[in-house]
């Protein structure tokens, strides 16, 4: 059953159609990623899913509903939560203060929200259960300024996890991480989202963590979805390979990594 589908769903920056007609189904509990070249429209896509952007026409409907016109706060609080390609989360508060502000604002509490924290049991055994799966519980009381690029990945996820989300975003989960680290981070990421039956969208540049990681792989192209299938589909599509990569046949994606440049849109 499709928990996300979006209609015909467009957005444009004066010519460039960054969102251009895209019909997209994301069932629940698939882990899907979203790949293409930069400028493909990946990122916008998820700002307008997630209310970031606002979408220029089409639909968006989240478990059947219309969430088109719907604001980020309420769109969270349906069950959609995303992480960032940047990191967004507070440098001079611990890793367990960012994990119990997070909990703090799905719970639409907002005054005095760490000093808080620590006189609510309930907040205290959430957060310290969120940090332990996510592998930070040693880093507790570490500032997030302090934390490894890895770690800071990890609680940037952490923080949306926190949001008890049904379907989650991920926007370039191991990037900045070197290649020894991304696949422990993933494994990390993957086993938490799977062992919750979260839902999973992913925006990935290193198809090594694309082809081992997902259960189907949409292709965006020019603000358009231009494939989708399994990995084995994915990587034997050489139309999709020589879009993505300016290259062909069976060796194809041994290069591991789309080209990428820095963040920007796509």
């Amino acid at each position: 059953m499709a928990i996300l589908q979006t209609i015909e769903l467009k957005r444009y920056f004066g010519d460039t159609r960054a969102v251009d007609n895209v019909n997209l189904s994301v069932n629940e509990g698939e882990f899907v990623s979203l790949v293409g070249p930069n400028g493909a429209g990946k990122t916008s896509l998820i700002n307008v899913i997630t209310a970031h952007l606002k979408a220029g026409s089409g639909k968006i409907l989240f478990q059947g509903r219309d969430i088109t016109d719907l604001s980020v706060t309420e769109r969270v609080r349906l069950g959609i939560a995303r992480s960032f390609q940047l990191v967004n989360v507070f440098d001079d508060l611990s890793a367990f203060d960012n994990v119990a502000l997070a909990i703090f604002s799905r719970e639409g509490k907002t005054a005095h929200l760490s000093a808080l924290a620590h006189r609510d049991h309930a907040v205290i055994a959430e957060a310290d259960d969120i940090l332990s799966q996510f592998g930070l519980a040693a880093k507790r009381d570490d500032n997030a300024r302090d934390l490894s690029q890895g770690e800071r990945k990890l609680l940037d996820v952490a923080l949306a996890y926190a949001l008890k989300p049904k379907l989650l975003f991920l926007d370039e989960p191991t990037s900045g991480v070197s290649t020894r680290n991304k696949a422990a981070i993933m494994d990390t990421i993957a086993s938490v989202v799977r062992g919750r039956g979260i839902t999973a969208v992913i925006v990935e540049h290193d198809m090594d963590v694309v082809f081992k990681y997902s259960d189907r792989i949409v292709v965006m192209a020019q603000g358009t979805v231009m494939a989708q299938g399994t990995p084995d589909e994915i990587r034997s599509n050489e139309q999709v390979a020589m879009a993505l990569l300016g290259t062909s046949g069976p060796a194809a994606f041994d290069q591991h990594s789309l080209p990428q440049s820095g963040p920007q849109k796509g």
